[in-house]
C-alpha cells in the first residue's frame, strides 16, 4: 500500500512538474510577444519617415490619388504650374525640416520660452535664406511653358469668335479666324511670352507665405512633442507597462505543498 501512494504521489509531482513548465513556457512568450509589441510601439512612436515622405512629395507638387480603386498612391505633376520649387529648393527645404524632424528632438526637453525662442530662430532662417535666394529656389517656366500658354489662350479666342458667330448664323472657318487673331498678335508674341513668364512666377511666389507657414507649424509640431519631456515620459510609461506585464511568476519549481495520500 505505501508503494502504491509513493507511485501515486510522484505521478502527481510529474504532472505538476509538466504543468509548470507548460505554464513557464507561455509566459516566456508572452513576455517575448509583449516585449516586440513595445518594440513596435517604441519604433513606430519615434518613425518619422513616413511625414518625410509625404512632406518631398508635397514638395516637388505631387498629388495623392486613388489609382484604379486600388488605394492611394503619389501621382507626378502633369505641368509645371504644379512644381514651385526647383531641385534646390526642394533639397534646401528638406535638409532644413530634417534638422529638426527626428527622435533627438522628440526626446528633448523644452519649456515653452525654448520652445519660442526656437521657432523664431528657425523662422527667420528658413525665411531669410529662401527670399535670398528666391531666383532659386522657385522654378520659373520654360520657354515651352509659356509657348503651350500662348496656344491656350489662342484657342480661347477662336473658340470664342466661333461661338459668337454660330449665334448670329455667320458662318466662319476656324482657319482664317486663327490666321486673323495671329496677325492681330503680330509684333507682340515676345512681349506675351515675357508678360506670360513674369506672371507665372508671381503665382508661385504668392506661395512663398504658405509654405513657410507649412514648414513653421511642421517644425513646430516636433517641438510640442518635446514639451517638458514628454514623448520621453510616454516611452517610458510604455517600457513600464511592458516590464509588468512580461514579469511572469516563475513557478517551475513549486511542489505541491500538500500530500494527500500522506498519513497525518
Amino acid at each position: 500500500m505505501k508503494q502504491q501512494e509513493e507511485q501515486e504521489y510522484e505521478r502527481i509531482l510529474r504532472e505538476q512538474e509538466l504543468q509548470n513548465q507548460q505554464l513557464q513556457t507561455e509566459n516566456q512568450q508572452k513576455s517575448v510577444s509583449y516585449e516586440d509589441a513595445e518594440k513596435t510601439i517604441v519604433s513606430e512612436q519615434l518613425d518619422v519617415g513616413e511625414i518625410l515622405d509625404r512632406i518631398h512629395y508635397l514638395l516637388r507638387g505631387y498629388t495623392l490619388q486613388i489609382v484604379d480603386g486600388k488605394g492611394t498612391t503619389w501621382v507626378k505633376p502633369t505641368t509645371n504650374d504644379m512644381i514651385i520649387l526647383t531641385e534646390y529648393g526642394v533639397n534646401y527645404i528638406m535638409g532644413a525640416i530634417q534638422w529638426y524632424l527626428n527622435k533627438n528632438t522628440l526626446l528633448s526637453n523644452y519649456d515653452d520660452k525654448q520652445i519660442s525662442a526656437k521657432m523664431e530662430d528657425f523662422a527667420i532662417s528658413v525665411t531669410d535664406a529662401v527670399f535670398m535666394e528666391y531666383d532659386k529656389m522657385f522654378l520659373y517656366p520654360s520657354l515651352d511653358d509659356c509657348k503651350d500658354e500662348i496656344e491656350a489662350r489662342i484657342k480661347k479666342k477662336i473658340d470664342l469668335k466661333l461661338f459668337a458667330a454660330k449665334l448670329t448664323d455667320i458662318k466662319l472657318d476656324e482657319s482664317e479666324v486663327r490666321k486673323e487673331i495671329l496677325k492681330e498678335m503680330e509684333g507682340r508674341i515676345e512681349h506675351e511670352l515675357e508678360t506670360i513668364k513674369q506672371q507665372k512666377i508671381k503665382n508661385k511666389l504668392k506661395r512663398f507665405e504658405s509654405l513657410m507657414r507649412f514648414l513653421q507649424d511642421t517644425v513646430h509640431s516636433a517641438y510640442q512633442r518635446a514639451w517638458k519631456g514628454q514623448e520621453r515620459t510616454t516611452l517610458r510609461q510604455h517600457t513600464h507597462i511592458s516590464e509588468t506585464r512580461g514579469s511572469g511568476f516563475d513557478i517551475s519549481r513549486q511542489r505541491p505543498s500538500l500530500n494527500p495520500f500522506k498519513r497525518q
